[in-house]
């Protein structure tokens, strides 16, 4: 296990790219529970980041034998919800399972599905599970709608700190349950934008990673896990007013090759 990390590089990293407008939080946990904080109580908009809890929170209904992930659910029009993903455009009546459901959410980050999983789970208790695993800062109040909060509408906040304490929690087991937390970091896995987390990682004999995305108007964000040779690597990153996306991408990849680095 490594001791006394240099987070040298970190550090740097974050200071090129705040030279501007930008604001980051950062959040990094070694394996060995060392830790980097940049930021970590300051409050960035969670964009699509808050699908982590609202997963949890379906799990723990299956593990108490409330849902189960075959369960099946048939599309209806006023279902579809604007911003990323593919079922806004699929017919109506199409089915799904919540296994599906899950799948789409943090895979793709389709909203449609989320909002669906929130009304299955209840936003409040969304809410009181984050308070349960010591996110304090952070909440869900209200579901996607593709654009940040506007006068009438609440807010999902996160903070850095929140996220990576959540993201230890799956590897803890103290999410839900053992297979329940496996499930959801192999869910994790199925990640399909490999331009923030995984930016740097090499193409042959790649680590195992996994994260949920999230994007808004000024906000790019990623949290995750890349599996080192000492344990899960967890990192929470926001990005507020990056350049643009794709500049808000490239900050957060930079910041995790020079975390993997600290530690490989």
């Amino acid at each position: 296990m490594i001791a006394n990390i240099d987070w040298n590089g970190v550090a740097a990293a974050i200071a090129e790219a705040e030279q501007g407008e930008t604001i980051l939080g950062v959040s990094v946990i070694a394996p060995s529970g060392e830790r980097f904080s940049h930021n970590v109580d300051r409050r960035f908009i969670a964009a699509s980041t808050v699908k982590v809890p609202i997963m949890i929170a379906l799990f723990r209904r299956i593990d108490e034998g409330r849902n189960m992930l075959a369960e099946r659910y048939r599309l209806r029009p006023e279902d579809r919800a604007p911003g990323s993903g593919v079922m806004l455009h699929l017919h109506e009546g199409m089915e799904f399972t919540l296994g599906d459901l899950v799948y789409l959410m943090i895979a793709i980050s389709d909203n449609t599905a989320t909002n669906l999983l929130i009304d299955i789970v209840g936003m409040e208790a969304v809410n009181t599970i984050m308070r349960e695993l010591g996110m304090s800062g952070s909440t869900l109040r209200r579901k996607m709608q593709g654009h940040a909060a506007r006068t009438a509408e609440g807010e999902n906040w996160a903070t850095p700190g929140d996220y990576a304490r959540v993201i230890a929690a799956l590897f803890d087991n103290e999410a839900a349950s053992a297979e329940s937390c496996a499930t959801m970091i192999a869910m994790l896995e199925k990640q399909q934008n490999e331009r923030r987390i995984a930016r740097h990682l090499p193409r042959t004999d790649r680590p195992r990673w996994g994260s949920k995305t999230g994007s808004i108007e000024d906000v790019t964000n990623d949290v995750g896990f890349i599996m080192t040779r000492h344990g899960a690597l967890i990192l929470s990153i926001f990005c507020h007013k990056p350049p643009d996306p794709h500049a808000g991408e490239a900050i957060i990849g930079a910041i995790s090759r020079a975390a993997w680095e600290a530690i490989a």
